[in-house]
């Protein structure tokens, strides 16, 4: 099929390589302009989207709009059967949506109708999603609101949100050549009215660890942004990115009973004990491994941190360098 693909990020490098290894003609790519690095005075860097159409030659547009009317005749005049859409960044108009003879077909990273928008995979793992997966989705001017052409289901478990993208990147591009091999065999479903969530945008504050809450919310925090942006929480004035943890149990005292269980944290010491009753407990170091105090008695260890211009390290490698006493309190 002639094929414009659409798309930005990492994840919808693999449907790209996917649909011109099959051997369909790639007449286009449009992707989002390159933007200037991370730092001040840095180069414009392409989109992974762009660099990987360039290696093989492909024609690579980036419009900053679709709005105009110069930019959909340009689209239209590329004589498409098929757009495909994986994490493009633009809203596609009307005259967009129409021109591709059999329209446009989007990748999206979620079951829908739930986790609709921007961020399916971030949101999947803050709510505590057990499964997630992909839908080849039929466009509409709705927001991801198209039938459904083909999905496919995929357990969350313990991953993070790179963990995840990385996997159903790879199941969207399977997916993807899998219905243009026979577009016609695949009946558009469309989707329940039940069900509908939306995946918003992530926004910078969202990545702050507040330790009042529940450990488990606190767990998927830190992989919902791993690895990036990167949950945080904040010492001395300095921004830690917590980009592994894991839940722990502890004892609050030996002589309450109990044997701690295996990798869980020390009991607190007694000097500690009067101090940490209540909710003023939430956000205190409770032992020499970085154990800190979450919301409703729950304890949380960061395994994995790092320092702001400094690589990643392990919590015992900077525990090391910056110890953090047992009664200390982390924001």
């Amino acid at each position: 099929m002639r094929i414009i693909f659409m798309g930005t990020p990492d994840f919808a490098v693999p449907a790209l390589e996917a649909l011109n290894q099959a051997g369909h003609d790639i007449c286009a790519v449009y992707t989002q302009p390159p933007r200037p690095g991370g730092r001040r005075g840095r180069e414009l860097t392409p989109s992974p989207v762009q660099r990987a159409a360039q290696a093989h030659g492909i024609e690579v547009r980036c419009p900053v709009s679709l709005k105009g009317a110069d930019e959909q005749a340009d689209f239209a005049a590329l004589g498409a059967d098929v757009a495909v859409v994986a994490a493009y960044g633009l809203i596609l108009p009307h005259a967009v949506l129409d021109a591709p003879t059999r329209g446009c077909i989007n990748i999206h990273a979620s079951l829908l109708p739930r986790w609709r928008g921007a961020a399916p995979i971030q949101r999947a793992i803050l709510a505590g999603d057990e499964k997630t997966g992909v839908c080849i989705m039929q466009m509409e001017a709705g927001l991801d609101t198209g039938p459904v052409l083909l999905r496919e289901a995929t357990p969350v478990g313990s991953k993070t949100a790179g963990e995840l993208t990385a996997e159903l990147a790879e199941t969207g591009a399977r997916l993807t050549v899998r219905v243009l091999a026979d577009l016609p065999a695949f009946a558009p479903v469309a989707q329940p009215d039940d069900g509908v969530t939306y995946a918003k945008k992530i926004e910078k504050a969202e990545a702050r660890l507040d330790f009042g809450h529940r450990a488990e919310e606190l767990e998927r925090q830190v992989r919902a942004f791993a690895p990036s942006p990167g949950a945080w929480f904040e010492l001395s004035g300095e921004r830690i990115k917590v980009l592994a943890a894991d839940i722990v149990a502890f004892s609050r005292h030996p002589r309450e009973g109990g044997d701690l269980s295996p990798g869980s944290a020390h009991a607190i010491a007694p000097e500690l004990d009067s101090r940490l009753r209540g909710n003023d407990e939430a956000g205190v170091v409770l032992g020499d491994d970085l154990t800190i105090a979450c919301g409703s008695g729950g304890t949380i260890r960061p395994t994995l941190v790092q320092r702001a211009g400094k690589p990643v390290m392990s919590a015992s490698d900077f525990l090391r360098g910056w110890p953090i006493p047992a009664g200390s309190r982390i924001a």
